[in-house]
């Protein structure tokens, strides 16, 4: 196996040896070497900072055997190789007495020193590699939701919130404001640009903003902003929830996508200026993939339980397949655009609750089946669908996504597209992982049973 650390006269490359210097200025001790599981949860091998240049070099050796949907026992070494690109410093440790850094890595399999097919990075990677060949570059831009809640004498999370703010308030009303602060410098600190961020309409819940990036970097930052958030807001006695819909009745979380193409010359592939849009006819391919594949995608997009009680009319969450430029209530909008370089699509139906890696390679590979099928997306809807009765909709031609999870791994199975992009090794163990939760769901007992009919029949 030859390492993208190791340059052409056996030393290290650049970028990995201007990490080891950077161990050294900034007193780091411990490295986490950092990757996710097929679910999206991030693990992490630690390892003393000396042992960096042998990461680079060599790799380090873990039991995949033991991270959910990797290997079986009898494959289980497995073997880590740090992406330089990644290294951070992490915001919340007490650097007096030595800081600890973080680098997400690749998975390689050891019997063949190939990169490991059940890696969700290499998911990824496959679908962008996909896009290379048809001359483009993917960039995304999410836009991750989350609660904040207090926690119990014991400091376990409960549902209960410390501010009584909505959409884009202020103090006193957001008291959370202070904890959002943190969260950004955090954020800032591992490199991270910030847009924005506000209070989002329910109370508890917030939203912050990065910048735009390759849609690998963009996905290895989710995974980072959910572990800093989580992280920063236990400092202040707080539990952070990317769960979609942790409280009925009220708005759920979302994670709003938005994508683009570039061209190698560097030109936006999805700006026309003579269009109406503002839209080409490559953009208007790819939003027709996605239209086309939308029920496969939702269930990586939307791969838990909870993801169905979000996604329901009338909580700003999309479940009908359309687009629009104008109203948030259909699947996709064309958000505004300044200049050309910022035409884009946003995806409204994801949320951040899913595996970033497999999501994104999901909602590519539909696009890009989109193009290369010439699939035409249907006129943009600019009525609000929520108002639509059932017979408008069947005028319309719209339809919606799975009720629930079973629905959505039903409508992935029955979609090649999108479940062979998830990879021979990723899709089986993904689609086995999700029917089993969604089985253990149907047959348990919910509270909301028991306070119903209990005592009435």
């Amino acid at each position: 196996m030859t390492s993208d650390n190791v340059a052409t006269d056996g030393g290290l490359s650049v970028e990995a040896q201007n990490v080891l210097d950077e161990i050294d200025e900034k007193n780091v001790d411990f490295l986490r070497l950092q990757f996710t599981d097929i679910l999206g949860t991030v693990k992490n091998v630690s390892v003393p900072a000396d042992q960096a240049e042998k990461a680079f070099t060599e790799g380090i050796y873990f039991d995949g055997s033991s991270i959910e949907g990797f290997v079986r026992i009898q494959e289980s070494d497995m073997r880590l190789m740090p992406d330089p690109r990644t290294f951070a410093v992490l915001p919340w440790r007490d650097r007096e007495s030595g800081a600890s850094a973080r680098m997400i890595c690749d998975v390689y399999d050891t019997s063949t020193g190939e990169p490991f097919e059940g890696d969700p990075r290499y998911v990824l990677k496959q679908a962008l590699e996909r896009a290379h060949e048809m001359g483009y570059t993917v960039n995304a831009a999410p836009e991750p939701e989350f609660f904040l809640f207090e926690e119990d004498d014991e400091g376990r999370a409960t549902t209960k919130t410390g501010d009584h703010g909505g959409y884009f308030d202020l103090a006193p009303k957001d008291l959370a404001s202070d904890v959002r602060r943190d969260i950004i410098y955090g954020l800032e600190e591992m490199g991270f640009e910030i847009e924005a961020s506000h209070h989002e309409v329910a109370r508890g819940q917030h939203e912050i903003n990065f910048e735009y990036d390759d849609a690998l970097t963009t996905a290895d930052n989710v995974g980072t902003f959910r572990t800093v958030v989580r992280a920063i807001a236990a400092q202040h006695d707080l539990h952070a929830t990317f769960m979609p819909k942790p409280i009925p009745k009220i708005n759920g979380s979302g994670m709003h996508t938005h994508i683009s193409l570039f061209t190698e010359d560097g030109d936006n592939a999805f700006h026309d200026g003579a269009d109406e849009f503002d839209l080409s006819e490559t953009a208007k391919q790819f939003l027709g993939g996605i239209l086309e594949h939308a029920p496969a995608i939702t269930a990586v997009t939307n791969p838990t339980v909870n993801s169905y009680k979000r996604l329901v009319p009338g909580y700003e969450a999309p479940v009908y397949v359309a687009w629009s430029d104008r109203n948030r209530s259909a699947l996709i909008r064309k958000p505004a655009a300044r200049i050309p370089a910022a035409s884009r699509i946003e995806a409204r139906f994801p949320d951040p609750s899913c595996n970033p890696y497999l999501a994104f390679a999901a909602l590519i590979h539909a696009g890009l089946d989109g193009i290369e099928k010439g699939i035409e997306a249907p006129d943009p809807i600019r009525e609000n669908i929520y108002e639509f009765d059932e017979e408008k909709r069947e005028e319309y031609g719209i339809e919606t996504l799975p009720e629930n999870l079973g629905g959505a791994i039903d409508a992935l199975e029955d979609d090649p597209v999108i479940y062979d992009a998830l990879g021979e090794h990723v899709g089986p163990k993904f689609v086995e992982a999700k029917r089993q939760e969604h089985t253990e769901y149907l047959v348990d007992v919910s509270q909301w049973e028991l306070d119903r009919y209990l005592e009435t029949f």
